[in-house]
């Protein structure tokens, strides 16, 4: 699941940036309201958390504007205004939470998940299909003909991103700078090492492997049908 954090506090938004990585999420960072307005516009994510007191563009502005243009992607409200009349206005600005610094990021955590699940039912791609493989990205789940598999946070995102591109060739730059989020270090051995393991969790004990090694070129999930 991909994440945007806007939040000027550096120092806050490392500590969010941090936990969600740690717990399986894809996250992309700005600082200010108007870069803000232009991740939104550019990119896909499945939620926003905006802080409400931002240089430039404040957060509420930022969630008026989605919703002007049709953007419903999920958004999580941060503020130290926590007072009835302050969260009443971030709800009807179009925030779908309101969470009131200083908070646990337990409770953070919680509260996306919350906003995820309940955008499945217009948010269809949250689960993954190939084959016989099924990830549930806000079950944080993933079954291969029925059966539960066990994957690390790490081991979810490489999947992820794989089945995500299903049928085409990852390189392994691809995969550091989008699962790892590091320039491409050809000593490296990362990502063979969690490719060995994921394909010993996904493909044993099945007469048709799905991941393989594309010799010179990366890696490829698809469906052997």
């Amino acid at each position: 699941m991909r994440v945007l954090i806007v939040e000027d506090d550096q120092d806050a938004a490392a500590y969010m940036v941090k936990g969600l990585k740690e717990s399986g999420y894809v996250v992309d960072h700005v600082a200010d309201g108007r870069e803000a307005l232009y991740r939104v516009a550019a990119e896909t994510y499945d939620a926003v958390v905006v802080d409400r007191m931002l240089p430039g563009v404040d957060g509420l502005t930022i969630v008026k504007t989605m919703r002007s243009a049709g953007n419903q992607t999920p958004v999580l409200i941060l503020s130290a205004l926590g007072d009835v009349d302050d969260r009443v206005k971030g709800l009807k600005a179009g925030g779908d939470d309101y969470l009131v610094k200083p908070y646990a990021f337990a409770e953070l955590l919680a509260r996306l998940e919350a906003l995820l699940r309940r955008g499945r039912s217009d948010a269809p791609d949250t689960i993954l299909k190939v084959a016989d493989l099924e990830m549930d990205l806000v079950g944080r789940s993933v079954r291969r003909a029925g059966q539960a598999i066990e994957l690390k946070p790490k081991e979810f995102s490489l999947l992820e991103y794989l089945m995500r591109h299903a049928g085409h060739v990852v390189t392994r730059t691809m995969l550091l700078e989008n699962v790892w989020d590091y320039s491409f270090d050809p000593q490296t051995n990362v990502i063979d090492v969690h490719i060995s393991r994921l394909r010993h969790k996904i493909d044993k004990g099945h007469d048709k492997p799905l991941l393989s090694t594309i010799r010179g070129a990366g890696y490829s999930l698809r469906d052997p049908n």
